[in-house]
């Protein structure tokens, strides 16, 4: 896995959201969509940020960048199963990528070059399964930015000892993936108040419908999942964002605080 190192997280936004910016000019001339999946949470903000304030500057039809969201939080509902909770909520995935994706690229944009409606996406939880039929419908993801818990290496929220070829799915979330999550919303007053489950694109499915990975760390508190994914060699279940070892054009970008010594080389 090639790996950079920034000296900044906005260093690594910056870089990512050129990149991103090039494939949708890339697809658009081409006649076709540009999918890119997201991640929500603090790893990926520096990208969402630089990427409105590059359109900003020089506006891009984005009609037809389709985002395809990773997770979301799930809570029992009333007579059994599980809901989503609402957009407003401070934790929803839903909401942090209408807002801080979706919210930031068309705010940048006349109106025309919007990110329509139907090109923002969630799993399904009455059908998780569907989400790998319709990411698969489209061609696969051209890009999917990832992020690493910093206690367990969870991806999405695929916790330890997920399978490697595991799907699009309903999962309890391991005890330290919630108490990472306290660090990325807080709002919440404790480990009580962190929903217990969640839906999320499987460990495979990242895996085979992407094209290329961009793994983003940042911040001292990544330096054990810099640790870990520089030196695993294949998917470690112990570790699941090490599945970013086994995708295709899989690169690393971190900063010098989560690179440690080893940027200093």
């Amino acid at each position: 896995m090639k790996v950079e190192i920034h000296a900044t997280p906005d260093a690594i936004g910056e870089r990512l959201a050129a990149r991103i910016i090039t494939g949708v000019r890339t697809a658009g001339a081409e006649g076709r969509n540009y999918v890119l999946g997201c991640p929500g949470g603090r790893s990926p903000l520096p990208v969402y940020q630089a990427l409105g304030r590059l359109l900003a500057k020089e506006p891009v039809d984005c009609s037809r960048l389709i985002i395809v969201m990773m997770d979301e939080y799930l809570r029992p509902a009333e007579g059994g199963g599980f809901s989503p909770p609402p957009a407003a909520a401070h934790y929803s995935c839903r909401g942090f990528g209408e807002r801080e994706i979706v919210g930031r690229i068309n705010a940048a944009l006349p109106a025309n070059f919007h990110i329509p409606d139907e090109n923002f996406w969630m799993p399904d939880i009455d059908a998780p399964g569907g989400y790998d039929e319709r990411i698969a419908a489209a061609g696969g993801i051209d890009l999917f930015l990832l992020a690493s818990g910093a206690g367990d290496g969870h991806i999405a929220f695929n916790p330890p000892g997920s399978a490697r070829d595991s799907r699009t799915r309903i999962v309890a979330l391991a005890e330290q993936t919630r108490r990472d999550n306290l660090a990325t919303f807080p709002d919440f007053t404790g480990i009580d108040d962190v929903p217990s489950h969640g839906v999320t694109i499987g460990v495979g499915s990242i895996a085979e419908q992407s094209r290329a990975v961009a793994m983003v760390v940042w911040g001292e508190g990544k330096r054990h999942a810099f640790y870990r994914l520089t030196r695993a060699g294949a998917y470690d279940p112990s570790w699941p964002a090490t599945i970013a070892i086994e995708c295709r054009s899989a690169e690393l970008y971190a900063d010098a605080d989560a690179a440690g010594e080893w940027g200093a080389r």
